[in-house]
């Protein structure tokens, strides 16, 4: 295994920041500016919604439907930014970008030629998702290396997990033998490494992904196996507010919080921090700053371990929410014994609870509402439940509420169920 590679920086670029060729370039001047002469390893996202691209292609080629128009809309997005950083290159760097453009494209296609054979939907999803993290992250290694060396490293034979397909499960060991041993090299020869985000691979050379927004989570793995000195995640925001900035007034940043806030904060639901990011740089006292790429001499957030006083309430919101509710029908009381199925049918779909409540003779959870895994846990269900469930609902969560911010949130709304502890305020609504 490779020594220790001393004051390693870490760098997360989401999908705003490598949107465009401004974009790219302003990150290129981030780089330049805020990390001379340290080892540096970034982790990039797809440009901008290329994800959500991916995945309608992919839906399209899964149907067996004509994917051409969309799948030509990408390219397109793709090379417009190649085409307005050639300016900005070397000719031998602009051939380079053409050329990566070109058969990774070419990848792409002979993938999704493919969709549709036996593998399972969310295997194949996997495959041809992923390539909006390898675009964007050769383009960046491409366009930073045009001015100092830079390395760019496929993650998926390093960052090894299971076969939870859309939800890769880390193999901790694995990943830090093979992280400690390919990475410091390449960090000491070149100085910067350029990597995907939301990516991973499994012993037999499939690619998986991490969860939706997984890149965050990524930065913590590289971090944390590599002994990083800090991570930074570089947004379109201030630091980490205390409500989204598009759908609440007068927002407030926290200068600083505790990994236990974010971490509650994160699992809430809150949109800047992915909720698997936090532990493993707890784990190893990593701290985490949140900064704005748009004005990078900000001071932004840092998350560590810290005391502080009361922080304002922090409102956070999640869309596509479905409440589903059990009622046992023979009116036996909800049990353990009832608990237990339910638990492992929503465990075996793999539906993520965000809320939960029970009366003596019923069951309601609030849960991500995607479509299929729903269905899946209705029809385990109702053979021993009769089941009803609301699709297209809000959740959202007051953490720190205050009578006043409850009042706030719940003003002009249609509420379906709320529930509140100590610290933590919640309501499943009905927007119009």
């Amino acid at each position: 295994m490779a020594t220790e590679l001393s004051g390693l920086l870490v760098y997360k670029f989401g999908g705003a920041s490598v949107k465009d060729a401004a974009a790219i370039l302003n990150l290129r001047h981030i780089v330049e500016t805020t990390a001379p002469g340290r080892p540096l390893l970034i982790v990039v996202s797809a440009m901008g919604k290329t994800t959500n691209a991916l995945e309608e292609i992919f839906k399209l080629a899964y149907a067996g439907r004509d994917y051409a128009a969309p799948l030509a809309r990408l390219e397109a997005y793709h090379q417009e930014a190649a085409h307005a950083l050639a300016t900005q290159l070397k000719p031998a760097t602009q051939t380079d970008v053409q050329e990566m453009l070109n058969e990774a494209f070419e990848e792409l296609g002979e993938q999704l030629a493919g969709v549709g054979g036996p593998a399972s939907y969310d295997e194949q999803y996997d495959q041809v998702v992923s390539y909006g993290e390898l675009l964007a992250s050769q383009l960046t290694a491409l366009v930073l290396n045009d001015l100092r060396p830079t390395r760019w490293q496929d993650c998926r034979p390093l960052v090894r997990t299971d076969t939870s397909w859309r939800e890769g499960r880390v193999n901790w060991a694995v990943t830090e033998n093979n992280l400690r041993t390919a990475l410091p090299p390449l960090l000491r020869e070149a100085g910067v490494v350029v990597t995907q985000g939301f990516v991973g691979g499994t012993t037999k050379g499939r690619t998986t992904t991490l969860g939706r927004e997984g890149s965050d989570y990524s930065a913590a793995i590289f971090a944390y196996c590599l002994r990083a000195e800090s991570v930074t995640i570089w947004k379109d925001v201030a630091g980490l507010l205390n409500a989204d900035p598009k759908l609440f007034k007068d927002t407030v940043r926290y200068p600083e919080i505790s990994y236990q806030e974010t971490i509650e904060m994160a699992y809430y639901g809150a949109s800047v921090i992915h909720p698997k990011t936090l532990k493993p740089l707890a784990d190893r006292q990593i701290p985490l700053r949140v900064k704005s790429f748009l004005d990078p001499r900000a001071e932004g957030t840092l998350i560590h371990d810290c005391q502080h006083p009361p922080l304002a309430p922090a409102f956070i919101r999640k869309a596509g929410q479905c409440l589903l509710s059990l009622e046992s029908k023979d009116f036996a009381f909800i049990s353990e014994e009832n608990l237990e199925v339910i638990f492992g049918a929503l465990a075996q779909a793999r539906l993520k609870i965000n809320l939960m409540q029970n009366s003596a003779l019923s069951f309601s959870v609030c849960l991500d509402g995607e479509p299929a895994r729903l269905a899946q846990a209705v029809a385990a269900l109702g053979a021993q439940f009769r089941v009803q469930y609301n699709e297209g609902l809000t959740l959202f969560t007051i953490k720190n509420y205050t009578p006043a911010s409850v009042t706030q949130l719940v003003e002009g709304r249609t509420v379906l169920l709320e529930q509140r502890t100590r610290s933590t305020f919640q309501v499943v609504v009905r927007e119009a």
